[in-house]
């Protein structure tokens, strides 16, 4: 007689439906936890945003240093200020064991400068708390009811809520619920913050040699920029570079009187509007020779970038465009291209008002987003070369007026440097282990992103560093990321803190 293999696979039912339980049991005392700390958590929050950390500001910077110091001593952190060409940087370091996998954690302390007339608030560094109203807008409410239930929905309004203070208070009262449940952590910690990541983070790339064995560790996450605007957990695994160059265009010497010289002496505006409309047909695709080399959009990285849950119409609607360029099929496969962008145009012209004149020169702007497939040098000489094929003597200063006379099509080009991109192997162990631990504590796999769109200062740490870096985003994507009104949503607080416990005792090896 056979036997039923029917009671076999109640039994295995019965195990899963028992660890699903204790699971989610695990997941509910998480998140009871975090609600018991909260309202202290945002108290301290606000109280750090209340402290000014323009970057121009050492005294400034510094006093932010002081309290972050305080807080991360009292967590069993040891902490130190590594001198740099500007101002100082501090490190801190709690290690568990010899034989655990070390995270260098980048965070940055300041923030973007401020223009107080154009905020909603008297002062952007005293934080409002806010409520959306009934009509839509954004009300301030009294602080006192933090003492009460919290509405994850509420805002904290002021200049570094978001960007980056936000996730320096996620990563202390996670570390700060961990060492109150006795939770032994996972892995060694280094966190080093930035003072000048909103200026170009010259600091921090100074110190790259100097600093070095300091710095070491087996895995970087870089906790900066917004989540998906989902809000689900995020994972954003390399970012795009940036080179920036200028063109100029001539016409007369001295600007000529438009009534005077019109029909007979070349306008530079048009010149340079014929030689922009050369590099991008009408779909947006650039068309410089060699200009997407080496990028492959196979069916394997399709398939990856379709797990992101972007809605393209909704993104098209909310940027009120009636359609978007056609140099990938959404928004994910268009971010794994090279872009090319006039981000300003500039006439001799600088006073108020306007004038009936043609102008002896124009200067078109220009950036390149890069993606890891593209080297900043080599895609600027791609674009030098197209102009070239144009008919154009290029240059790398002003025309002399023998030049002037004796060339039809003068460009001035002149490049500002680059940093190139980087990327982080999707399916990379630490990518794994992210991804595996952020679904077993949330119950639904994170978000990943390939690539974002814009470019972090510090690519070249990562690429000198040589660690695998993985960004983790953890604010609201509506933040109003260094413009007026800058806020965190509570909500992504509080997630925020359950994110960095997570990564805190994962075990790698």
């Amino acid at each position: 007689m056979t036997k039923s293999r029917f009671p076999a696979i109640s039994l295995f039912c019965a195990c899963m439906l028992i660890a699903a339980t204790f699971q989610l049991a695990a997941q509910k005392n998480v998140d009871a936890a975090i609600a018991e700390v909260l309202p202290g958590t945002l108290k301290k929050h606000r109280e750090f945003v209340s402290l000014p950390n323009i970057a121009s500001d050492k005294e400034g910077i510094l006093k932010n240093y002081e309290w972050v110091k305080k807080e991360l001593e009292q967590q069993k952190f040891s902490v130190k200020m590594l001198e740099s060409s500007t101002l100082p940087l501090m490190l801190a370091e709690r290690t568990v064991s010899k034989k655990a996998k070390t995270i260098l954690f980048y965070l940055h302390i300041d923030g973007q400068p401020v223009n107080a007339a154009n905020w909603d608030q008297e002062d952007p560094f005293t934080p409002v708390l806010k409520q959306l109203d009934s009509q839509g807008n954004w009300s301030a409410i009294d602080w006192k009811n933090l003492d009460g239930a919290i509405d994850p929905e509420w805002r904290i309004f002021g200049r570094a809520a978001a960007d980056d203070k936000a996730p320096i208070m996620m990563m202390l009262t996670a570390v700060e619920l961990l060492d109150k449940a006795k939770t032994k952590l996972g892995v060694n910690i280094k966190i080093i913050l930035d003072p000048q990541e909103e200026a170009g983070s010259e600091a921090f790339l100074s110190t790259l040699d100097q600093y070095k064995a300091d710095y070491a560790a087996d895995y970087m996450i870089i906790m900066d920029g917004p989540a998906h605007p989902t809000n689900e957990p995020t994972l954003t695994f390399g970012c795009r570079g940036n080179a920036t160059y200028s063109i100029t265009t001539y016409g007369p010497k001295l600007p000529q009187h438009s009534g005077h010289y019109g029909n007979y002496v070349p306008n530079p505006i048009f010149t340079l509007s014929h030689l922009l409309a050369s590099m991008k047909d009408q779909n947006g695709k650039v068309l410089v020779d060699g200009y997407y080399d080496g990028i492959e959009m196979t069916p394997a990285v399709k398939a990856l970038l379709s797990q992101v849950p972007d809605d393209n119409d909704d993104i098209r609607k909310g940027l009120v465009i009636h359609e978007a360029e056609k140099v990938g099929n959404n928004y994910q496969e268009a971010l794994q291209y090279p872009s090319l962008n006039v981000r300003h145009i500039d006439t001799s012209w600088k006073g108020p008002g306007l004038k009936t004149i043609i102008p002896e020169q124009v200067t078109a702007y220009i950036d390149v987003r890069l993606v890891a497939e593209t080297d900043g040098g080599e895609q600027l000489e791609k674009i030098k070369k197209h102009i070239e094929k144009q008919g154009f003597l290029v240059l790398d200063r002003a025309p002399t007026d023998d030049e002037r006379l004796s060339n039809q099509k003068i460009v001035t080009f002149k490049t500002n440097g680059f940093v190139n991109a980087f990327r982080t192997d999707m399916e990379a162990p630490i990518g794994q282990k992210l991804r595996a631990a952020i679904t077993k504590e949330f119950g639904t796999p994170p978000v990943s992103i390939r690539t974002m769109g814009g470019t972090v200062p510090i690519i070249p740490a990562i690429n000198t560093l040589g660690i695998p870096a993985i960004i983790v985003p953890m604010v609201n994507m509506d933040n109003n990321q260094h413009n007026p009104n800058e806020n965190i949503r509570i909500g992504n607080i509080s997630q925020g803190i359950k994110m960095c416990m997570t990564i805190l005792t994962m075990e790698l090896n």
